[in-house]
């Protein structure tokens, strides 16, 4: 399993994160996705650690710790939801979806 951290610092890099996480048990990776167009840290971040008893006293001790001028929210992570199951574009004829615009 993995945690979910949010609301995070743009500025937070995953060394800085990873040294949070430390105390709490070991971390075994540190991932901080960033913005495609822009390269810019996306404000959130998984961490993997040894154990799930080391995760849960992390969650316990940094959900809501403030760093960086931040409020963190850190919880377990869910699995990522299926795109095409929220009622996205799933192909076809989507004229009518897109305000009948032409292209």
């Amino acid at each position: 399993m993995s945690i979910y951290i949010g609301n995070l610092p743009y500025q937070a890099t995953e060394d800085a994160v990873s040294e949070i996480f430390a105390e709490y048990g070991t971390v075994k990776r540190v991932q901080l996705p960033t913005d495609r167009e822009t390269g810019r840290r996306r404000g959130f971040g998984f961490i993997e650690m040894d154990s799930d008893a080391e995760e849960d006293a992390a969650i316990e001790a940094l959900d809501g710790a403030e760093w960086m001028g931040r409020d963190l929210k850190v919880n377990k992570a869910r699995p990522r939801e299926d795109r095409s199951a929220s009622g996205g574009w799933s192909g076809g004829n989507n004229r009518q979806q897109r305000g009948d615009r032409r292209y």
